[in-house]
């Protein structure tokens, strides 16, 4: 049974009514409040002090929004209230940038190995608490919960990665075309950064951006996700376990205020740097306000992923790729595939094999078990995947699989769908669903394959799968995006650059390069330097 599914009783106080845990089967008090009617049960966590509801992290300290408003964070899979979120505004914002900025005076004096010291720390405790973060994932984001304990792995991975690369960010001697000067480069950090996450990753996304950052000696200020708030405030809780410096990593929350908040982050002239994961449309945005004070930006935007299986490609291996790359947290990831793209000769094996996998697929609320899709984050997300599947149908698509929501389970909750017959005509050959729908193109040639790939204005990620080495080499080279895989549909890996090109943004997060992202190079040229040994 899900331990969310049912509500709690209106009452005031501490309840008696119990959750039944899927940890150990036992049943454990709910917390609630004059809310509870709407409440969704709190689920079991070993330690429920990283649950944060009504504050925010700054300066070391956990604060209310100095107007007191909030606003409500709701589960996806049931609609039930979680809790609510300071709604930060401008002045509370600069509050957190002040903080940051008093920090950076002494966190960029302190050493490599002492940063990479404090992010290990971090690293650990995210390990030791992983089953609670994954059920905050799986209770805010509606994700499965064997996906987002997959998820705290992976984020917890970025600490880990960037703790390693802190003591190793080298400079270099350069030789000089005058003879008696001497020419090193080191880094610095570049002071104060501004950090937007998005909901679809609540852990992967604010450790990709505050490890690397940390590990330059950088300090932060980072706008959660107004939809999934609570995993970033409990990895805030861990940090201050960790020993982080007061001021180092700040986390504010904000919804209605979103516009203020982050033009604030953008213009503000302490905020020396601004990442952002999201939509290309707010990624330039946020971009030409930046430019008024000409800050350094990384820019991790949409995606519209070809997935390609030629004629040489082993099917089976190339249908496991494409139910990774396409049905991740059913499809809400910006590297997922979106367009598949199936050669001819083998189209028909491929989308038998494919809708097959799609039947066995188990639908419903991400605390149950054996489930392997959830819901989607809101009714905007389901509204964009029935107009793809609808504009398909209409213009001569076939639904093989899905095609429906799913109500008894939940206002968000809709099949995982298969579609052949597509054409470049369709929505999903331009824009990305994100969502649980495959849409499968026919094609004839490598060329006219290659082309149809490189026609979107985005160029985030792209797959495909052949045994063909040369055919490897050629299509690796001509697709237009920052990644690709070959014969593999998970690309991600904390040591791997992670980025695109074109619409998809510029900048690279996680691997060596990751790091680079958060430094100045400072060049020092000393002159007479060449004069001979002294008698």
């Amino acid at each position: 049974m899900s331990i969310l599914r049912s509500l709690t009783r209106s009452v005031v106080s501490t309840s008696s009514i119990g959750v039944r845990s899927r940890f150990q089967g036992t049943t454990l008090p709910v917390i609630t409040t004059r809310l509870a009617s709407k409440m969704a049960p709190v689920p079991p966590l070993k330690d429920p002090s990283l649950f944060k509801t009504g504050v925010c992290y700054v300066d070391g300290e956990w604060v209310k929004a100095a107007s007191g408003k909030t606003f409500e964070v709701h589960d996806p899979a049931t609609g039930g209230l979680i809790g609510i979120a300071p709604e930060f505004d401008a002045k509370d914002t600069e509050n957190a940038i002040a903080a940051a900025a008093t920090a950076f005076a002494s966190f960029k004096t302190k050493t490599g190995r002492e940063r990479a010291k404090l992010l290990r720390k971090w690293y650990d405790l995210m390990i030791e608490n992983s089953e609670d973060l994954a059920t905050l994932i799986t209770w805010e984001n509606g994700k499965p919960f064997a996906d987002a304990k997959g998820e705290v792995t992976y984020a917890a991975n970025f600490f880990e990665w960037f703790s390693e690369e802190a003591p190793r960010t080298y400079g270099d001697y350069i030789p000089s075309t005058v003879p008696g000067n001497r020419v090193v480069t080191i880094k610095e950090p570049v002071g104060v950064v501004g950090l937007i996450t998005p909901w679809n990753f609540p852990a992967a996304m604010i450790t990709r951006k505050v490890g690397a950052a940390l590990a330059a000696g950088c300090t932060t200020v980072c706008k959660a996700p107004g939809e999934t708030p609570y995993t970033s405030l409990a990895i805030c809780e861990l940090a201050h376990r960790a020993g982080i410096p007061k001021g180092v990593v700040n986390v504010i929350t904000t919804l209605a205020n979103t516009p203020e908040v982050g033009e604030t982050l953008t213009t503000h002239p302490t905020i020396k740097k601004i990442s952002f994961t999201g939509s290309t449309a707010v990624g330039k945005l946020l971009m030409k306000q930046a430019s008024s004070s000409l800050k350094t930006l990384s820019m991790e935007l949409g995606g519209n992923a070809p997935f390609i299986v030629f004629d040489d490609a082993d099917v089976d291996t190339a249908v496991a790729g494409a139910i990774t790359s396409k049905f991740r947290s059913s499809g809400q990831t910006c590297v997922c595939a979106n367009r598949l793209y199936v050669q001819e000769g083998i189209y028909d094996e491929f989308a038998k094999k494919f809708a097959e996998k799609v039947k066995g697929f188990k639908v419903g609320h991400g605390f149950d078990e054996g489930i392997t899709h959830g819901p989607l984050i809101h009714d905007r997300a389901i509204s964009k995947v029935e107009a793809h599947i609808k504009d398909a149908e209409s213009k001569g698509g076939k639904v093989i699989v899905g095609g429906q929501k799913l109500p008894d389970l939940g206002a968000n909750f809709h099949q995982p769908t298969v579609i052949t017959g597509m054409t470049k005509e369709m929505a999903i050959a331009s824009e990305e669903t994100f969502g649980p729908v495959a849409g499968l193109f026919p094609f004839a040639t490598e060329k006219e394959v290659v082309d149809l790939a490189n026609a979107a204005e985005v160029g985030l990620a792209g797959y495909f799968f052949s045994s063909d080495l040369e055919r490897i080499t050629r299509v690796a080279e001509a697709l237009e995006v920052g990644m690709v895989g070959v014969n593999t549909g998970l690309i991600s890996d904390p040591a791997s650059p992670f980025g695109g090109i074109k619409q998809s943004g510029f900048g690279r997060e996680g691997s060596k390069y990751g790091i680079e992202a958060y430094q100045n190079i400072k060049t020092i040229t000393t002159g007479g330097m060449g004069k001979p040994l002294q008698s």
